[in-house]
């Protein structure tokens, strides 16, 4: 029986959620300095910081270079994950749990293990910055896609799968003209969180980029270390502002895919 949650759960809730967002909320606060350290609460106001975000080549190019990067990671990771869940999923064959395993292994291992075992790698086999985080950032990406690939392959029903084939068409004419219409939700859904993964992570970034390429994350750590001038705070919100945006349109797909699939959205 459903009982309504107390005003104590209301306040708990409250509680958290201002642990978490405060200090976003005050990064965001002092982005708006006009100040030139940064300084909470800010002198006064200004948009100074936020223009020389834009116009300044460096913060400017590394920017893009994540735009790039996490869009290029997201789009290599979904095309891998979605085919990997669906061999896991209607696939039956030995050594499949060793094999989700080691798909969700990124998520467990630590990112200095990864980031060091990446570097060696990648660097043996010679391949360039760019390409090396590209791979990277797909593999943390990966496991997301996957994971949310998955759970809406176990929510259709194969016998759709197997009417289209009996009426004449090939397993792949299927795939794409049933099964990916109906996943189209959870594979959405996996690919904002491959980008989000790839947009802000800082960790495998510092190991396989170089002076010449530069993510925004590994820019704003460079920055801190050596200034600490409102811009950072500026480029740390624009990176919250279009994270939170991305977050917003998972709960859309979310939603989305509980509609399709006549079941409550989570």
């Amino acid at each position: 029986m459903y009982t309504r949650p107390g005003l104590w759960l209301y306040f708990l809730g409250a509680l958290i959620a201002t642990f978490l967002i405060a200090p976003s909320l005050v990064i965001v606060v002092m982005s708006f300095s006009s100040g030139k350290l940064l300084s909470f609460p800010p002198p006064g106001f200004s948009l100074d910081w936020y223009r020389h975000f834009f116009t300044s080549d460096h913060w400017r190019s590394s920017a893009l270079n994540s735009l790039e990067i996490g869009l290029v990671a997201a789009a290599v990771a979904t095309v891998l994950g979605t085919l990997t869940a669906f061999a896991l999923v209607r696939g039956r064959f030995i050594g499949a749990g060793i094999i989700k395993g080691a798909i969700i292994s990124p998520l467990i291992a630590p990112l200095v293990v990864t980031a060091v075992g990446m570097y060696f790698a990648y660097q043996r086999y010679g391949l360039s910055p760019y390409v090396g985080l590209v791979f990277a950032h797909a593999t943390l990406g990966l496991p997301f896609v996957v994971i949310t690939v998955a759970a809406s392959l176990q929510s259709i029903d194969p016998d759709l799968e197997r009417a289209a084939q009996n009426l004449g068409a090939s397993p792949f004419r299927s795939f794409v003209r049933v099964t990916l219409p109906l996943i189209t939700p959870g594979v959405l859904v996996g690919a904002l969180f491959a980008f989000i993964t790839s947009w802000d992570e800082v960790v495998i970034a510092l190991f396989l980029t170089t002076p010449a390429l530069r993510t925004l994350p590994v820019t704003m750590w460079e920055q801190a270390n050596f200034t600490m001038d409102p811009t950072i705070a500026a480029a740390a919100s624009l990176l919250t502002a279009l994270t939170l945006l991305i977050l917003l349109a998972v709960l859309a797909a979310r939603k989305l895919a509980g509609a399709n699939s006549g079941g409550p959205a989570e």
